[in-house]
């Protein structure tokens, strides 16, 4: 039987954690799509985490959320910038622009998933013609497809160009907790001058919900009928809600969200410690990606580990809250073998 336990962070269940609140949540009657106290409590707790005044909506779906941010950031003929490798432009199926009607996407290239100030500065600098997509807003990944953390210094390098031209700006934060649990200050995110910003559950140890964090008021504009229009305003939205009061601590702390993004943190790095292969990109979060060719590859599947072959052609071995200094070590004597 093949195990899955670093396949990916989406193969583990739900932090305990998540469970009680979902149970607490279901008691009694409640209002409906999204304007119940579960999901106003769990908003409140959204805000003091940012110590931000912003609106919050809760999606089941991380592409849900992104796509759907992006639409009212960019207009059909428009584009949204974005690292080459960025979750918005592998891996969501053209959903940006099912989303937002033609929507395009622009990769820019930068080591380790972080886009190069330069290439983002020479992207802004092109001039507009009517037969291309012109950028009008930025997407940005923390903790990136590489597992890597932006500094705050290199977030607002990227940033302040691109508002300077009046532009948008969004933060795909599905491993946000990771990135948190690394160093990260989430306080700085509104002033840095995100606009939307999507703050990862799922990923993170939640059953499925993204939180996303409106910052623009300007975007607070007809958001539920926008919501229900793109399908993504859910009726018994309490359940989408309540994870966060599990995840969250009151008055502002980040909770087991990030306490158990630390294990993960630390669980990769644990694994990094018996890693017989090369490994590619910095471990900075819970994720780790090695140099294996295809003949060893199989051999670790033989041995009954699936793990995926990533798009720089690394081998892509992800912790989760669940992982255990057991499964590191199990793993860790099946890489020996097959080395």
């Amino acid at each position: 039987m093949a195990r899955y336990d670093f396949a990916s962070d989406n193969v583990a269940g739900a932090m305990p954690e998540v469970m009680d609140a979902l149970v607490a949540a279901n008691a009694g009657t409640a209002s409906g799509y999204g304007t119940d106290h579960v999901s106003r409590a769990a908003a409140d707790r959204i805000r003091a985490l940012l110590d931000a005044d912003a609106e919050v909506r809760f999606t089941a779906s991380g592409t849900a959320a992104n796509a759907f941010a992006l639409t009212l950031l960019a207009q059909p003929h428009e584009a949204v910038l974005a690292h080459e490798h960025a979750h918005i432009r592998t891996d969501e199926t053209g959903a940006p622009g099912f989303f937002g009607q033609g929507v395009g996407l622009i990769g820019l290239p930068g080591a380790s998933g972080k886009i190069e100030v330069a290439a983002l500065e020479a992207a802004l600098a092109r001039p507009e013609v009517s037969y291309n997509q012109p950028a009008n807003a930025l997407s940005l990944t923390t903790a990136t497809e590489y597992g890597t953390v932006y500094s705050e210094q290199h977030l607002r390098a990227l940033i302040a160009p691109v508002k300077a031209k009046g532009h948008g700006v969004h933060l795909d934060g599905a491993r946000l907790a990771n990135a948190v649990a690394a160093g990260f200050d989430l306080k700085s995110v509104a002033k840095m001058g995100v606009d939307i910003l999507v703050i990862g559950g799922t990923k993170a140890g939640s059953t499925p919900t993204e939180a996303v964090v409106f910052l623009n008021p300007a975007h607070a504009r007809r958001l539920d009928a926008r919501l229900k229009h793109a399908g993504q305003l859910v009726s018994k939205g309490r359940f989408l809600a309540a994870p966060w009061l599990g995840l969250l601590g009151e008055d502002g702390s980040t909770g087991p969200w990030a306490a158990r993004a630390a294990h993960a943190n630390a669980m990769a790095q644990k694994l990094a410690g018996l890693m017989p292969f090369p490994i590619r990109h910095a471990v900075e979060a819970n994720g780790i990606f090695v140099e294996m060719d295809e003949p060893a590859l199989e051999r670790l599947r033989g041995e009954g580990w699936f793990v995926y072959r990533f798009l720089d052609g690394t081998v892509r071995f992800m912790c989760s809250w669940a992982t255990t200094p057991e499964m590191v070590e199990d793993l860790g004597a099946a890489l020996k073998r097959v080395a």
